[in-house]
């Protein structure tokens, strides 16, 4: 869930600068992680607005944050649901179903088959397996809004898209209140950038959520 390692990115010199957030990161990252954690130990709430739910996943699949097929927000496909039968795993919400496709760990909504996380988790990963993966997200994401204690790599999707480095530090500047609809989040055991033991190995993972869906979808 040894060889020295490639730089992530060579052709994007930013990507490292946006450290200086590591506090306020790290509060944000704290309240997405409880927010997901709720989600996944809790049911719904009765009193959820389903057109309200509908309307925020809306805005959240038209951010097309996709990684291996799937669509934060977006309704499985027939082929997906066929996936989702033959590999299925064990859902704490009894409001959602679970599968595995290869190395990506989907939760669907039952009422719509619409995704509200996806994940992958990778244990003993060694630096170069760490940079890889940061390399392949950036890739599909472009750089990350923020990085910190050179473990955390954090891409922010406000209601037009990804926010860069720069617009993220302007709005804490001003105290702005940052709309932050989705959230690509990596976190590693391991630094990921920097002088590390090339024969370390460690846990690695990244998810991708909403926190203002699976707020609302909690209790």
């Amino acid at each position: 869930m040894n060889h020295y390692p490639a730089p992530i990115n060579p052709r994007k010199p930013g990507m490292i600068g946006a450290a200086f957030w590591n506090l306020r990161l790290i509060v944000n990252l704290t309240s997405i992680k409880i927010a997901i954690l709720i989600f996944l130990l809790l049911p719904f709430s009765p009193a959820c607005s389903s057109d309200k739910l509908s309307s925020l996943l809306g805005q959240v699949e038209s951010l097309n944050i996709s990684r291996g097929g799937y669509t934060l927000g977006k309704a499985l496909t027939d082929s997906q649901k066929a996936t989702a039968l033959k590999h299925p795993e064990e859902a704490a919400n009894p409001l959602t179903f679970k599968f595995k496709d290869g190395d990506l760990h989907v939760v669907a909504d039952k009422a719509t088959d619409r995704v509200v996380i996806f994940y992958e988790r990778y244990e003993a990963a060694t630096i170069k397996k760490v940079q890889a993966l940061v390399g392949d997200l950036t890739l599909d994401f472009g750089d990350p809004t923020v990085m910190a204690h050179d473990k955390i790599v954090y891409w922010a999707f406000g209601p037009e898209g990804k926010l860069s480095e720069e617009q993220y530090r302007n709005d804490k500047e001003v105290k702005k209140k940052l709309n932050i609809l989705a959230t690509v989040k990596l976190n590693s055991d391991i630094k990921i950038v920097g002088k590390s033991d090339l024969s370390k190995v460690g846990n690695i993972y990244f998810i991708i959520s909403s926190e203002p869906v699976l707020k609302l979808m909690s209790p």
